[in-house]
């Protein structure tokens, strides 16, 4: 059989793709390497309690709620009430008033800074006004111009003017967010704490925006997975097939087909790769294909992302302990940031490439005792996520890819797991959270490795490339990301995280549907 289009990677940009063409009609298939839709969006049930595996809540930023409305998708949002806390003081972020809250915060710790915060604050405080403009309606990409004609007609044109003056001043705010505080500060330990949390080089106009971003994250009754679970049943009722533990190894584009690891062959009018762009360009033979302009392109395409980095990964440790939930609500909310001490984590110095167990121990304790913790607590959203009168735990910080394969390869990668395992609880448990250590059930985590053996995800990376690269192998200008998901290849579209930078899942749900209506124009 030949479909109208092939999608590999059933990720949400994928799935996103997915459900669209469906919708339309058309004939789909969607391939997955692993046994489980979802990439990076997945929920897991171990010993009665249920985790998030990747993502931890849900953005909108104008897409979610818009997208699913069009689908016609239900699904039961819960507050996703965020939290920042620095050594034993904490703060709600309730509002765009909560801006103050975590100035106060800052100055309580550094108060002979206390102008140069202000100062940063004011540039926060101005960067989350063009976050209003940039996600302050329903996208119009999700839109339909018949049926939703008076919304874009009221809502959507004079914001269009709005942002074509916001577009270029947000554009100024794009570089790395350390380099800019470092024009209002020079304390290094302050710098730390405002972006430590944040990916290498991560742009000012993002990192900073994220006070903003909190208020708009939603999570799903029952978790993440919710949302891939049913965007799966919309495609298979719409007559979409999913074909799981289906690694797609070769792409012939003189036949338009592929091939998966077991030898079978599928064609496609048009096929959308929603998955690793190292995997895409790996899987073509340039010597296989017959238009010299295209062999070129696709080998050009190869050598230029041969040594192009992915962003941080993350490791991430998964605690269910017999504390019940006044225990936690006393302390923080369901999605919790915090950081033991307000010394910084520079002070643990580069990372200690090319050196010995014993340098790497040394630097890990460092590291460990002063970086950033996103911790997740499930069960204060949803009372079903754990077994009564417990709570589990979802700890996660940035992490090296290089760094851990050293580790790995210097064979001492399960006690360094361990060890990451028992520091990062005895830091909790010996700062905002007392009593947490003897209250432990069970503990496992997953590591940058982990990341890339699951997702197939190039050097484990969460969110597409790395901001270091030079250039970034990915559209970054949000008025051109119509133009992100070509590809010099005809017939071949790209969607998700290496699609488009900065990414994250918004970027995911966009450039899957503007994958779909690429295809559907192609097919009329």
């Amino acid at each position: 059989m030949k479909y109208d289009a092939i999608i590999v990677g059933s990720g949400i940009a994928g799935l996103t793709a997915a459900a669209y063409l469906s919708k339309a009609g058309k004939s789909v298939l969607l391939c997955e390497k692993n046994e489980t839709p979802g990439g990076l969006v997945n929920s897991f049930e171990r010993d009665g309690y249920i985790y998030d595996g990747g993502i931890r809540a849900l953005e909108d930023s104008g897409v979610l709620f818009t997208m699913l409305q069009q689908l016609g998708i239900d699904i039961d949002f819960l507050p996703n009430r965020v939290s920042i806390g620095l050594e034993d003081r904490v703060i709600r972020v309730t509002s765009n008033a909560s801006v103050e809250e975590y100035r106060d915060l800052l100055v309580q710790f550094y108060p002979h800074l206390r102008g140069e915060i202000d100062a940063i604050i004011e540039q926060v405080k101005l960067i989350m006004k063009y976050m209003d403009v940039q996600y302050g309606i329903k996208n119009p990409i999700f839109l339909d111009f018949k049926k939703d004609r008076e919304y874009m007609l009221k809502e959507v044109v004079p914001w269009m003017f709005k942002y074509a003056a916001t577009a270029p001043k947000i554009w100024k705010m794009n570089i790395p967010v350390v380099d800019f505080l470092k024009h209002y500060t020079h304390d290094q330990s302050l710098i730390d704490i405002i972006s430590q949390h944040f990916f290498t080089a991560t742009p000012a106009f993002f990192a900073l925006s994220y006070l903003k971003l909190y208020l708009d994250y939603h999570y799903p009754r029952g978790g993440t997975s919710m949302i891939v679970k049913k965007l799966i049943n919309f495609i298979e009722a719409h007559a979409g097939v999913i074909k799981t533990g289906t690694q797609i190894t070769s792409v012939d584009l003189g036949n338009r087909s592929i091939t998966d690891s077991n030898g079978n062959t599928y064609t496609f009018s048009r096929l959308i790769w929603a998955a690793d762009s190292h995997a895409l360009y790996k899987a073509i033979d340039p010597g296989r294909i017959t238009d010299s302009a295209t062999a070129q392109a696709a080998t050009e395409r190869r050598r230029f992302l041969a040594d192009k980095a992915g962003n941080d990964s993350v490791f991430t440790i998964w605690a269910g302990v017999k504390l019940n939930l006044q225990y936690f609500t006393e302390k923080c909310t369901e999605h919790f940031f915090y950081t033991p001490s307000r010394t910084g984590q520079s002070v643990a110095g580069s990372l200690p490439l090319g050196k010995d167990r014993k340098a790497t121990e040394r630097w890990l304790e460092a590291f460990l005792k002063y970086t950033t913790y996103e911790i997740s607590i499930p069960v204060l959203r949803d009372p079903g996520m754990a077994p009564a009168g417990k709570t589990g735990l979802i700890i996660s910080y940035l992490f090296d890819y290089r760094l851990t394969k050293q580790i790995e390869e210097q064979g001492w990668y399960d006690d360094f797991k361990s060890l990451c395992e028992k520091r990062v609880i005895e830091i909790l448990d010996g700062s905002i959270f007392p009593g947490f250590k003897k209250s432990i059930q069970h503990i496992f985590s997953s590591s940058p490795l982990t990341m890339a053996r699951l997702n197939g995800s190039h050097e484990g990376a969460i969110t597409g490339w790395s901001f270091t690269n030079q250039p970034i192998p990915a559209e970054s200008r949000l008025p051109k990301i119509m133009n992100a998901v070509k590809t010099p290849l005809p017939g071949v579209y790209q969607a998700g995280q290496w699609t488009y930078s900065p990414s994250g899942l918004p970027i995911a749900f966009l450039t899957g549907k503007i994958a779909a209506d690429q295809v559907i124009k192609d097919l009329k």
